[in-house]
């Protein structure tokens, strides 16, 4: 059994299962893939702390440690981590749970940070809320 386990007392942004259809040609789930559910579970705190819409501006960094299997269970992680005027950097944390021999096995798959730029309803940045109202 693996010594990582879920981040403890925090609530993952996105869980989704890793199917036969996002299979790349060598056997592991496609990597655009796993980059799409980044952007989706970055995007969430994002919106939140931006109270309304966000676009995807820049991915800073953006690392596959190990290979996304079908039938792993993954869970995505994400936090503000900073702030500009209109734009906020978000970290992402991705974890794979899989079953080995009738035992749970959970591993780090991938880590991220993505830039994201709060816009007004004609897609031109805004500033972000003061924290204090929020």
């Amino acid at each position: 059994m693996s010594e990582t386990r879920l981040p403890a007392d925090v609530q993952p942004v996105l869980r989704i299962p890793a199917t036969p259809q996002d299979v790349n040609h060598m056997g592991s789930i496609f990597g655009g893939w796993i980059m799409s559910c980044v952007d989706m579970a970055g995007s969430i705190p994002a919106a939140i702390r931006a109270r309304g819409k966000v676009v995807t501006r820049a991915v800073e960094a953006f690392e596959f440690k190990k290979p996304v299997l079908v039938g792993d269970i993954v869970s995505l992680y994400a936090d503000v981590v900073s702030i500009g005027n209109s734009s906020l950097r978000v970290d992402v944390n991705v974890y794979a749970q899989r079953m080995i021999n009738g035992d749970m096995e959970t591993v780090k798959v991938t880590e991220a940070i993505v830039i994201y730029v709060a816009i007004d309803d004609q897609g031109r940045p805004r500033a972000l809320p003061d924290p204090k109202t929020i």
